[in-house]
């Protein structure tokens, strides 16, 4: 590997997948911008050009350079919502819902995130690094170059800020880029169990004006992190969720929203409303809050890993959102109770079967436009002249092998920032 301040050309590329031209809606989505025998010229940690092979060579011949074989050139995945901070499992639960028991009657019996929040309240900051670190390595090592990262399994304050501190120690150390979310909003803590709306008047009159000055005090002239919410029955109602993400809103943060994972309660409506940057899950969405979708910029974005995990039927009705015009993006929603799933080749793989997606949408949907849903589509989710270097290297020689091979890696080589990491 050259010194990063080198021009390296990742050359002889079967296909180079550029996805060029921003986030994809209707029936552009799928527009994969391919290159054949594509070649790109990486100067330090940004892209400096792409073309075909022969002409990058040609017009930088001092330049380094890596052959990728005859191989797939493609942007890293970016994963737009994951849980990856927490301590323990949830092993137990499968047994209960493998023998009938919901997802709510778990949450409702003390289980479900009750169970991840008493382990994570219990683990030390340092306890939580080491165990997160093995999931963003086994991430990294799939293709995610960037993944969102959310708290949510403290929910007080001081446990909150350990989440929130876990996240930014390793993204400080890398490789894989984390962005933060503030989910004090997951569910409501046993402590507040009949209190629901004083636990929503702590999250806005003390935790999030906290929340602005800690990020002022120990992370100054970063964007703030996201804050989002579980706006479902047995969470957060849609009047809870309008009074927290208001508030959050007005105090500068940029929005996220858990919305119709169970039921329609009108929170993809309120997420365009207040220009959240994504609505997530999305099983149970109504036409009408899929037109509101379709005419915002707040990117939809499905998580087929968590009903696939729940062994249920329905999935985020991808077919009517791209048909509409809606921005559609894929997450793993990795999480210790109904995802523990760090690939988003599987996601693919899963889009493909159960969403009703080409290969070409679903690869667009988990790069340019899953970099949309956290507002770094400007930097990451496309390889384009003056972009973050984050690229892979599959070991096939057709795009068509995402999607259509599941359960097992295709990543070759993940290049990030311009340093190149070997997988395999």
């Amino acid at each position: 590997m050259a010194p990063n301040d080198e021009i390296v050309i990742i050359h002889n590329a079967s296909q180079l997948l550029t996805l060029a031209g921003g986030k994809q809606r209707g029936d552009h989505l799928g527009e994969l911008g391919i290159i054949p025998e594509g070649a790109v010229a990486i100067h330090g940690e940004e892209i400096l050009a792409i073309g075909q092979s022969k002409d990058l060579l040609k017009s930088f011949p001092a330049a380094d350079v890596f052959d990728a074989k005859g191989k797939v050139v493609l942007p890293g995945f970016v994963d737009p919502h994951t849980h990856l901070v927490w301590a323990g499992d949830r092993a137990a639960e499968f047994t209960l819902r493998l023998q009938g028991k919901t997802y709510m009657e778990i949450l409702e019996a003390g289980g479900g995130i009750l169970s991840t929040v008493r382990a994570t309240r219990q683990a030390t900051e340092k306890e939580l690094i080491q165990q997160t670190r093995t999931r963003a390595e086994l991430a990294f090592s799939y293709g995610t170059t960037t993944v969102e990262v959310k708290t949510g399994y403290g929910l007080t304050f001081e446990d909150e800020i350990k989440q929130l501190k876990a996240i930014l120690a390793l993204n400080q150390e890398g490789p894989l880029e984390m962005a933060p979310t503030f989910l004090a909003a997951h569910a409501v803590p046993p402590e507040y169990q009949g209190r629901a709306q004083a636990y929503v008047d702590l999250i806005c009159t003390e935790m999030l004006p906290e929340l602005g000055g800690w990020w002022e005090s120990h992370q100054s002239g970063t964007p703030l992190p996201f804050v989002d919410v579980f706006c479902e029955k047995g969470a957060f109602d849609l009047a809870q969720s309008h009074q927290i993400l208001e508030t959050a809103r007005n105090l500068g943060f940029p929005l996220k929203i858990h919305v119709d994972e169970f039921e329609n309660l009108g929170g993809s409506k309120l997420a365009v409303e207040l220009g959240a940057a994504s609505a997530d899950h999305l099983v149970k969405t109504s036409l009408d809050d899929i037109r509101a979708l379709a005419q915002s910029n707040t990117v939809a974005v499905s998580l087929p890993g968590t009903p696939f995990g729940l062994n249920e039927d329905a999935y985020t009705p991808a077919r009517t959102l791209i048909e509409t015009g809606a921005v559609l993006a894929l997450a793993t929603d990795t999480n210790p109770g109904t995802s523990w799933c760090e690939s988003m080749q599987f996601m693919i793989g899963l889009a493909c079967r159960k969403l009703g997606l080409t290969p070409a949408q679903a690869i667009a949907a988990a790069t340019i436009n899953a970099a949309a849903a956290i507002e770094r589509d400007h930097a990451i989710g496309s390889i384009e002249t003056g972009k973050q270097a984050d690229l892979l290297i599959l070991d096939v020689d057709d795009y068509r092998h995402l999607g259509y091979r599941f359960g097992t890696n295709l990543v070759a080589y993940v290049i990030k920032r311009g340093r190149i990491y070997p997988i395999k």
